[in-house]
């Protein structure tokens, strides 16, 4: 049986850890504490004599295949991009959360009403922890909620009481373990591709606390950016502009600087390869073919909401939600706004596929 070392030399060493924090999870959750996260969110040994050898690291982590087929059949995943049963354009009708959004407002809405029906005990975010930082949360208020949605830039407090590299990614899974130590049975679980993979691999071996997940919301994922100074710098001279001007940033077909006189200065994804994580060019995941319902800004006006409806669960949810919590998009004017929506989705689904194959086939060779 493979165990945590064999991670180490398959996975950590040649850079495709993606930091999902499946390992870690599971090992504190089950009480072993073999394994830890360091403060960049790798894995790693905490006590290697707790380690049990038990390999449940090594078969749930999203870049080993062992339980891949299991895995897709579980959530009926179907090619080109898993099971697609409906695809919407929406946002909230609130307009605080629209408010503190990046889109449309639709995951932190869908969230926000479930919770304040009593069907969930609280929801695993990622909150502002700094420019450019995220930080896993179990949030259980709605202030909570209020406070994860969207993404944050904020240079106010300057930008020398934080580290100099921040990143767009939070190793939500770790939020787990305090879902076990608190008992929470119905929680919803808000993750990058790679964390809902993790996830649903350990949902189909049956591994403590993934018991406690009731809805798998997936964020579409280009990839996880590092916001390092010379990165930065890099983005100034691309986009033409300084950070003291930037009012917000959002991620659709390109990166969208907003700057205060009311301008965008627009960076087209392919250009942004020097600030990705290396194991983010080995990832063929962008939609979260694995979750519930799927949720992005690709294809959807600003303002807006893609979302991609996968299971039962997720159609129930965005019934009852829709003309309630949310609204979707007036199809009117476009009446082919769903299928175009989707073709858009799926062709930059088809771009990480191919270049991750790309990237892989490189790396072998």
């Amino acid at each position: 049986m493979k165990t945590f070392a064999d991670l180490t030399k398959e996975v950590q060493e040649p850079g495709l850890c993606h930091h999902c924090g499946g390992c870690v999870t599971f090992c504190t959750a089950i009480n072993y504490g073999a394994l830890a996260m360091d403060e960049d969110g790798r894995p790693g040994y905490q006590d290697r004599d707790k380690c049990i050898e038990c390999g449940i690291c090594y078969a749930i982590c999203p870049e080993i295949k062992e339980h891949e087929e299991e895995t897709r059949k579980h959530v009926s995943w179907t090619a080109p991009m898993g099971r697609i049963i409906d695809t919407t354009v929406a946002r909230s009708l609130d307009s605080e959360v629209r408010a503190h959004a990046t889109d449309g407002g639709v995951v932190s809405a869908l969230l926000l009403g479930l919770l304040d029906r009593g069907h969930i005990d609280g929801a695993i975010v990622a909150k502002k922890a700094g420019p450019f930082k995220r930080e896993p949360w179990l949030a259980l208020t709605r202030d909570d909620l209020l406070a994860a949605a969207g993404f944050h830039f904020d240079t106010s407090h300057g930008m020398e009481r934080f580290s100099q590299v921040y990143s767009t990614y939070s190793p939500s899974v770790a939020q787990l373990e305090q879902v076990a130590r608190k008992r929470l049975t119905r929680v919803v679980m808000v993750g990058t591709p790679c964390q809902i993979n993790t996830l649903r691999r350990m949902e189909v071996m049956g591994v403590v606390p993934t018991e406690s997940i009731k809805y798998y919301f997936g964020l579409f994922c280009a990839g996880n950016f590092i916001f390092g100074e010379p990165e930065r710098r890099r983005l100034e001279d691309l986009g033409k502009f300084k950070w003291a001007e930037v009012r917000k940033i959002n991620l659709k077909e390109h990166l969208m600087i907003h700057v205060q006189n009311g301008g965008v200065r627009l960076i087209p994804l392919e250009k942004l390869d020097f600030m990705k994580r290396h194991a983010c060019n080995f990832c063929q995941d962008y939609a979260a073919e694995f979750a519930d319902l799927s949720f992005g800004g690709i294809g959807a006006e600003e303002g807006w909401t893609t979302v991609i409806t996968r299971s039962q669960a997720g159609e129930t949810l965005m019934t009852k939600a829709m003309g309630r919590y949310i609204e979707e998009y007036d199809r009117r004017s476009k009446p082919n706004l769903k299928k175009d929506t989707l073709a858009k989705v799926q062709h930059y689904s088809d771009l990480k596929k191919r270049k991750a194959l790309v990237e892989r086939e490189r790396m072998v060779a």
